[in-house]
């Protein structure tokens, strides 16, 4: 089963948390509404699987060239082409089937953007400079539309503003460090040769910095002074992520969170203060 999980790739559902968010900040987090979440993160945790073996099958022939990518289940033939597209598809449809059957329209058209996207991205946008950062991005504010349409409840203008330049700082990050380790002019990510370190380190503190303003304007927002408090928890937490893909790093999201105990225990802190300040 370890090489079905690794293509499915379900450490990264840690993502897929985002589609809480919605419920989270307007203190329902513990009422029915969260059945419905719960039903969106797992239709959204299989689309974003069949994304992933869509891409893996995409880029084998690139991924053998790779270091560690190499070792993917596709890329290394653990798993044969066509059982991964039979999982893929079989991922599509239980997922677009939950969103039917427990959603509405909307919350299945954004499943569908979702998957959409990701498909052009795998089909040549990743290889177009800024494009392939904003599809990045998008899957994150995407999962919190769709936990907020999947729930009907607004989310906070500064509170999606934190979340598209927090993405596209995880984003560009992503890209500088590839650069880092395999130079401009990478095999297995064309996009680099387009791109410049000096560019997208400069671009990604300057999102850094947005998203820690758009934070805190959310935070002075509140009639809760404690509220406050939560800011130099995030910046302490965005500091610490950065210090992390400054060392050896690919900057991928989720290897820099799951691989740092600190960084671990900081995000449950600081998710942990928030829990009680909107609920008590």
């Amino acid at each position: 089963m370890k090489k079905y999980l690794k293509l499915l790739r379900v450490k990264h559902y840690l993502k897929n948390v985002l589609v809480f968010a919605p419920l989270f900040f307007n203190r329902t987090l513990f009422t029915s509404k969260s059945v419905n979440a719960l039903i969106g993160f797992l239709a959204f945790c299989l689309i974003s699987s069949a994304v992933y073996v869509y891409n893996d099958i995409q880029d084998a022939p690139k991924d053998r060239l790779h270091p560690t990518k190499r070792l993917r289940p596709i890329a290394s033939g653990a798993v044969s082409v066509l059982q991964a597209k039979i999982m893929g598809f079989l991922c599509l449809v239980l997922s677009i089937t939950l969103s039917i059957c427990f959603g509405n329209l909307t919350s299945v058209l954004f499943v569908l953007l979702y998957f959409a996207l990701n498909l052009l991205y795998s089909s040549g946008l990743k290889n177009r400079p800024l494009i392939d950062v904003i599809i990045l991005a998008s899957g994150f504010i995407i999962r919190v539309i769709y936990g907020a349409v999947l729930t009907n409840i607004p989310i906070s203008g500064w509170l999606y503003l934190t979340i598209w330049t927090g993405a596209f700082y995880m984003g560009l990050g992503k890209r500088r460090n590839e650069i880092q380790k395999q130079g401009d002019e990478g095999e297995t990510r064309p996009v680099l040769k387009y791109y410049t370190y000096s560019f997208l380190d400069k671009n990604m503190y300057v999102c850094v910095a947005l998203a820690i303003v758009f934070y805190a304007l959310w935070a002075v927002e509140r009639n809760d002074s404690r509220f406050l408090w939560s800011v130099p928890i995030m910046m302490i937490i965005l500091m610490k992520y950065s210090l992390d893909i400054e060392g050896n790093s690919d900057g991928d999201p989720i290897e820099v969170i799951t691989h740092d105990k600190t960084l671990i225990l900081l995000i449950g802190t600081f998710a942990a203060f928030l829990g009680y300040v909107i609920y008590t």
